[in-house]
């Protein structure tokens, strides 16, 4: 008898860990639903003539009959941005606040009770992560952002990723060093991010001209052909510049030499100074022509006889 009632109690035991455990299959699981602050969240479940909207331990907060709204136990907090709308039947929360994060429960009593809870959770919009040169000479840079819920600061280069961080402090300001390549610099990129949105920065462009006396393979051989194309240049300008001073000189002794070689050259014939005649009769040594002068109609002939 003693063992029949034992049995019994196993039996009864059973089927009550059997039904406890299917009531706890039987309840929803929630679904895992996202929003930014300052958006406007949808819980998508149809509600057109009757139900109810609750949240947390606060119960309801919305209510729904004969396809009216009206509000029971609304909390200050949702005034003005709780709404149902008639037409899809869906509730929707407005102007989302980081406190407004939690369970959510939507009862429906149009025919009959079924209810679907959401876990909302809410995250702030990210700000443009800051990129800074910190040093110049090895182009070591370091990205900045306001920290939040879930935020994470990477550094990429290209599809990799570099390094990672984050914290559980959101009152603080998340950072993240790195040395940049400078010839690849256009491949990095910063990127905050949390599980609804993303945004990122480049590498300033001062980092890639902080070093100018850095130089690398291919700067080094433009700049042996640039030194080599110099010192021609300066090479023939020197020849060029000592052509010209040659001639000059070669010039200038040519015209200081001509007027001697002239001199040498000449011959001066001796002047002899005569004295003129007293007379004409004297410097000619012909007499009679004194008459032919005043005669002009006797001829030479007539004269010398």
């Amino acid at each position: 008898m003693l063992f029949s009632q034992r049995k019994k109690l196993k039996v009864t035991l059973l089927h009550l860990f059997v039904l406890c455990a299917a009531q706890h299959s039987a309840q929803p699981e929630a679904s895992q639903v996202k929003g930014l602050v300052g958006t406007i969240h949808c819980f998508p479940v149809m509600v057109l003539k009757s139900g109810n909207l609750l949240y947390g331990d606060h119960g309801n907060i919305a209510n729904v009959y004969l396809s009216k709204q009206t509000s029971t136990n609304l909390e200050k907090r949702f005034k003005n941005r709780l709404h149902w709308n008639n037409v899809t039947g869906f509730f929707t929360l407005s102007d989302l606040q980081i406190d407004d994060s939690g369970v959510y429960t939507v009862e429906n009593t149009d025919e009959g009770k079924t209810t679907h809870t959401f876990q909302l959770t809410v995250y702030y919009v990210l700000s443009k992560p800051q990129v800074t040169v910190h040093d110049n000479i090895s182009c070591s840079v370091v990205c900045s952002v306001e920290n939040g819920r879930e935020v994470t600061l990477s550094w990429y280069k290209g599809g990799e990723i570099l390094n990672q961080t984050s914290s559980p402090d959101h009152n603080i300001t998340l950072s993240l060093p790195l040395k940049v390549d400078e010839q690849n610099r256009d491949s990095y990129r910063c990127e905050a991010a949390n599980p609804v949105s993303k945004v990122t920065a480049v590498v300033p462009h001062s980092c890639i001209e902080s070093d100018p006396f850095k130089v690398t393979d291919g700067d080094e051989r433009t700049q042996g052909h640039l030194i080599i194309a110099v010192i021609c240049v300066l090479v023939a300008s020197g020849l060029v510049g000592l052509a010209i001073y040659l001639k000059k000189r070669r010039n200038g002794h040519s015209h200081a030499d001509s007027p001697e070689r002239e001199q040498d050259d000449v011959q001066y014939a001796e002047i002899t100074h005569i004295k003129p005649a007293e007379n004409q009769e004297e410097r000619t040594g012909i007499q009679g022509l004194e008459s032919l002068r005043d005669n002009p109609n006797l001829t030479v002939y007539d004269t010398l006889q």
